[in-house]
């Protein structure tokens, strides 16, 4: 068998920029793959949080993603997310590639984010404001793959978190940071075209009447069915794209809490491959709302993609 190669988190992020891995999803969406025809992934509990396994296969690769969340890493200094992504030949199963985890995460949930809503931006001709609630890698990945996928300038910047004493250089450097549930979070809201919620948060961030029609706002903070990081009532008049529709009536809180009191219909609920592939189109002057929670296949049309350039 051939040597394994090992992609670090230096190697991940030299490889592939943001509007890349953006691409190599809306490729993978643009092909004969469903998301549907996915494998769910696993949650399993254990004593320091849970683990994850999660598998897919496009084309000619098997890939499995291992992740471990522990709930207590923070105050041990350490991520609270670790994993590793084991890449294998489809048709012999032979390990081919191991790819640090947790940089292919930080790379492809933003571009995941992006390759959603990507058809919408062209609403913008002007200077984009964003709000981004979290500075952690995921807050600061939105950051950069807005920046690099939008055909116009960045605007304001705003990164919004509850103790702005901990936030670290790389998203400071990136834009303005306050904390949360003050009187200019909510004046940034209002003048926002881009909002991302990349949270822990289990309540909604800010009040829907913060929100002007025709903003565009990704919700990639959870996975869980009884946490939400928007409010019911931001869903009442937006059209709303969602990876998948099995995945968001098992894991997406906002979209399954929304549905529940009745401000969304389940309906009329758009797949991010519907979407991309130009099928449903979006009205400039309606709110657009993302809601992900992470799909095994999208670790891997990014890893694929990795592989191939490496």
């Amino acid at each position: 068998m051939d040597a394994v190669r090992y992609l670090d988190t230096e190697a991940v992020f030299a490889t592939l920029t943001p509007a890349e891995a953006v691409a190599s999803l809306r490729e993978a969406l643009a092909g004969d793959f469903d998301p549907s025809d996915d494998i769910p992934r696993t949650i399993s509990d254990i004593s320091a949080g849970n683990m994850i396994f999660m598998p897919s296969e496009i084309g000619d690769w098997v890939g499995v993603k291992l992740v471990g969340v522990s709930v207590g890493n923070s105050e041990r200094g350490l991520p609270r997310i670790m994993a590793q992504y084991l890449m294998y030949d489809s048709t012999t199963l032979e390990l081919r590639t191991v790819i640090d985890g947790a940089a292919l995460t930080t790379l492809r949930t933003p571009a995941v984010s992006l390759a959603a809503v990507e058809p919408a931006l062209d609403r913008f001709t002007q200077a984009v404001n964003v709000v981004i609630f979290g500075a952690g890698p995921q807050g600061v990945g939105h950051a950069d793959t807005i920046a690099d996928v939008l055909d116009v300038e960045l605007g304001d910047v705003t990164f919004v978190v509850r103790s702005p004493d901990q936030v670290t250089a790389d998203a400071r450097d990136r834009g303005k940071v306050l904390e949360a549930h003050t009187a200019e979070v909510d004046a940034a809201l209002r003048a926002a075209d881009v909002i991302v919620t990349a949270t822990t948060a289990g309540e909604p961030l800010f009040s829907a009447d913060l929100v002007r029609p025709g903003a565009v706002v990704m919700a990639c903070g959870s996975h869980d069915p009884h946490s939400r990081e928007l409010p019911a009532e931001l869903f009442t008049s937006a059209m709303v794209i969602v990876e998948e529709f099995s995945t968001v009536l098992r894991e997406g809180g906002d979209v399954v809490l929304a549905i529940s009191e009745g401000t969304l219909d389940a309906d009329e609920l758009v797949t991010m491959k519907r979407f991309s592939n130009g099928e449903v189109s979006a009205e400039a002057d309606r709110t657009l709302i993302f809601k992900g929670s992470g799909m095994s296949w999208e670790d891997l049309a990014v890893a694929a993609k990795l592989v191939e350039r490496a």
